[in-house]
């Protein structure tokens, strides 16, 4: 459990690209005996929510871990408003707790204005 519990605590809490609009997950990790964490990924590579989920759960894997997706949504980030947008959901996986990705966006950009909405596709 504190392997699990190492690994899990150098997964990066989210990870989303500079600039753009793009889909991003909303994902629940573990490792074995650990506690579970949830982390928001984010690209603009990523043609479908599923290849987002496919991607960290590759990453995760090499270290021991597992994932589960929770949901998904869309992230308008504009880097030079410092403003992030979160809304929207995902077909396969349905709408992701926005408030909750919000949260984990807030800590890791303070000084960006972070909104959600359920409106919008």
């Amino acid at each position: 459990a504190m392997m699990a519990a190492e690994a899990l605590s150098r997964v990066p809490d989210v990870q989303i690209d500079g600039d753009g609009v793009f889909k991003y997950v909303l994902v629940r990790v573990r490792g074995a005996g650990a506690p579970a964490k949830d982390v928001v990924r984010g690209h603009g590579w990523a043609e479908y929510h599923a290849d987002l989920l496919e991607r960290t759960a590759e990453e995760l894997a090499r270290h021991g871990l597992t994932c589960e997706c929770l949901g998904g949504g869309r992230l308008s980030h504009r880097r030079e408003e410092r403003k992030i947008h979160v809304y929207g959901y995902s077909v396969g996986f349905g709408r992701a707790d926005h408030a909750v990705t919000t949260e984990k966006l807030k800590a890791e950009y303070p000084d960006y204005e972070i909104t959600w909405a359920n409106e919008g596709y």
